[in-house]
């Protein structure tokens, strides 16, 4: 069974938190399978981690030159691996793929979270003595578990995460070959050698979508999420609604519906505002070379955003991601709220670090896409992005009861709608005197100069008869010859200046 992502892509990518990857000079049973269980016990739910046997280490870091490991040994290696694996209570068996890296052989184990976690282990594997302990990881560390810890992993082991439980009303036929192959291609995986000589049953084995005894193999969640045309059909409302409102009377609404793989809704979803709602403005300075270049809304925050909300969603709530598309602000909106170890405090700060993941299995998938930044990153990157656009930094909401959480985020400054106070009738003298007084500063075109007086639609006939009337005195007149040339509506009217 391969492991579905490659050495190089877990070494250079940091798709993978540093923290889940152990690094291992040479084969030492006693650390490794204590490392093992730390990971299979997935304290945190951060979906496991990856042991590489062959590289030496430095603070957590690999070190150069890679020593690698004598192509002789694998076999044993692997052998005395399932062997001290069996010590594990109860029996936990991770997948081990020889690999090649920078030229050299290592030994990649892949430790995913179990399901039936916890997991004790030997405290010294090798010798006779077998009194068993739990092992949980703490940040790169492999640690022995506190009374505290223990009754944490044991509360754990009654709580599998709902992306990572079988589906009890699907078949593994829900699982489409085209969309799984589709997403090995976009992650390079080794998978796809000799693809079309595996079974759905296969590569469900080996991307961990479906599990269950061979009588009663099942999709998991996560699997339909994923790999099937309508996940909605087994979880009502898993889509994102959009709703773009550009004027606040509902003149122009559109109304989208992303379904899909979420993946897939997710890609639609970012495609649509990037062209259709984000605009560029370019202002040129007197004194500066270069233009300043401003966005009504980050890009890469609303990207961020909008990911977070497909990955910490509840799929187990019928309630859709909804993204409102206002004049002035955007609104996404996810149910239900932050994690508690978030407190209200950080959210007013806009400090949000999760000590764990509603859906760790999601978030794997999600990142080996690129389509989430994981480890705690995501947010301090959108607000980089928006203070460097020069926009309002958002405002993050929620309940007492964590029902939901809404991120706000304003639109930049420059792109505000200015209003002006008006007037609901003006006599004829002073219009006449507000359209001198604007002229003062600008020329205008008649339409510009109808809406800076706080008018909007067409100019009406009090304004054009104003308007004519102050041509014939002269006090205005059309720019150029004075006459009203057939491009009128964009000409610009100025004040004549008599000395």
């Amino acid at each position: 069974m391969s492991i579905p992502i490659t050495i190089n892509k877990l070494l250079n990518d940091n798709i993978v938190e540093w923290a889940r990857i152990e690094f291992k000079e040479g084969w030492n049973p006693d650390t490794t399978l204590k490392t093992i269980s730390a990971f299979a016990n997935d304290i945190d739910n951060w979906g496991g981690g990856y042991i590489v046997i062959g590289i030496k280490e430095e603070n957590g870091k690999l070190t150069h030159p890679i020593k690698g490991l004598n192509e002789d040994s694998i076999d044993a290696i692997q052998k005395d691996l399932l062997k001290y694996c069996n010590y594990l209570k109860p029996k936990y068996i991770p997948q081990s793929e020889p690999v090649y890296y920078e030229g050299k052989l290592l030994l990649l184990i892949w430790c995913p979270g179990g399901y039936e976690r916890p997991y004790q282990c030997p405290k010294k594997p090798t010798s006779k003595e077998k009194e068993k302990t739990y092992y949980i990881r703490k940040l790169s560390s492999t640690i022995e578990a506190s009374d505290l810890d223990v009754k944490e992993l044991i509360s754990l082991s009654h709580n599998i995460p709902f992306d990572d439980r079988i589906h009890m009303r699907a078949d593994i036929t829900d699982l489409k070959l085209p969309l799984i192959k589709n997403y090995l291609q976009n992650i390079n995986s080794n998978l796809l050698i000799g693809i079309d000589n595996k079974s759905i049953e296969d590569l469900a084995k080996s991307l961990r979508i479906a599990d269950g005894p061979k009588e009663f193999f099942k999709p998991l969640n996560v699997g339909l999420l994923f790999f099937n045309d309508e996940p909605e059909q087994f979880f009502p409302y898993s889509r994102i609604e959009l709703i773009n409102i550009p004027d606040a009377t509902g003149q122009g609404m559109e109304e989208r519906i992303f379904s899909g793989p979420i993946d897939e809704q997710l890609r639609d979803t970012l495609r649509y505002i990037k062209n259709n709602v984000i605009v560029e403005k370019v202002f040129k300075l007197p004194d500066q070379m270069e233009s300043i270049r401003v966005k009504n809304y980050s890009y890469e925050a609303l990207e961020e955003f909008i990911s977070n909300a497909i990955y910490h969603r509840s799929y187990q709530i019928h309630e859709p991601v909804t993204i409102r598309i206002e004049k002035e602000c955007i609104e996404i909106t996810s149910t239900p709220g932050p994690d508690r170890s978030i407190t209200d405090d950080d959210l007013m700060k806009l400090h949000m670090r999760s000590r764990r993941y509603r859906n760790r299995r999601i978030g794997d998938f999600l990142k080996e896409l690129h389509l989430v930044e994981g480890r705690n990153t995501g947010i301090p990157t959108a607000l980089r992005s928006i203070e460097a656009n020069g926009s309002p930094l958002p405002e993050f909401l929620t309940d007492d009861d964590r029902s939901f959480f809404t991120v706000i985020l304003p639109i930049h400054e420059s792109f505000r709608t200015i209003t002006f106070k008006k007037k609901t009738r003006r006599t004829k003298e002073e219009l006449r005197e507000e359209i001198l007084n604007a002229l003062e500063e600008n020329d205008y075109s008649e339409r510009a100069l109808y809406e800076s007086l706080g008018y909007s639609g067409n100019p009406s006939k009090t304004f054009r008869e104003c308007i004519k009337n102050m041509i014939k005195e002269p006090t205005i007149a059309y720019n150029g010859s004075g006459i009203r040339s057939p491009n009128s509506v964009l000409t610009k009217i100025k004040k004549n200046r008599v000395e």
